[in-house]
């Protein structure tokens, strides 16, 4: 039986955070750590139809975290988890010219309406022995490029197995930005690359067209398993 000793949160939007409690009661118990950027708590966030149509996140607090029942380790420097076999990336860099995040993600702050750049959006990242990094995103929102290369920046490896999870490119706010990414991915050259979650259709199949023999399709109950 697997003992859990951490869990890791890729930002706190709620289709993250909601099943924390249902996670922390499976664990069965208490005090595992739960490894987050601080900006997790950040509120009010909404997604912004028009400036009169917004809908409001739910807030995720650090009185809800603790009342799950998990142990709060906030960080937004890259953080070792289970003895430096997995690596949380903390806060990532935003360096290229064309992941600029979603323009209809918002918070507010002293009142003033601006746009959520999702700092807390962070990723795991695992090396294995002679194939080089598997790097999962959640959402992506800091763009999967950025985040790949932060990665390699951060570990000294080069080298990239995977590059695996929600690329954030759905939308017809983030369609400009499917061709540059999947041009930066192919650049970065993964063994395989497995787009998922909020990635978008579109997304997906551009980067299935790109990278025909790097792309592996994934689906719920798929079980992947990447060794050395």
């Amino acid at each position: 039986m697997t003992t859990v000793e951490a869990f890791a949160l890729s930002h706190g939007h709620l289709d993250h955070v909601g099943g924390i409690d249902q996670l922390s009661q499976r664990v069965g118990k208490k005090g595992v750590d739960l490894v987050l950027h601080p900006e997790a708590f950040r509120n009010p966030r909404y997604l912004k139809i028009t400036d009169d149509f917004k809908v409001f996140f739910p807030a995720f607090t650090r009185e809800k975290a603790e009342a799950a029942g998990v142990h709060l380790v906030e960080t937004e420097k890259p953080y070792p988890m289970m003895e430096g076999t997995i690596l949380f990336l903390g806060g990532i860099p935003r360096r290229t010219a064309f992941e600029k995040g979603a323009p209809n993600l918002c918070y507010e702050e002293d009142g003033v309406e601006k746009q959520d750049p999702i700092d807390d959006d962070s990723a795991l990242v695992f090396n294995v022995k002679n194939k080089g990094l598997v790097i999962l995103s959640g959402c992506a929102h800091a763009g999967i490029v950025n985040t790949v290369e932060y990665a390699r920046e951060v570990t000294g490896v080069h080298e990239i197995f995977a590059v695996m999870g929600g690329f954030h490119l759905t939308g017809a706010d983030m369609d400009a930005v499917i061709a540059p990414t999947a041009r930066a991915l192919k650049v970065l050259d993964p063994v395989y690359i497995i787009p998922t979650h909020c990635t978008g259709r579109a997304a997906v199949m551009h980067i299935e067209k790109e990278m025909p023999d790097k792309f592996l399709l994934n689906m719920s109950g798929t079980r992947m398993t990447f060794a050395g």
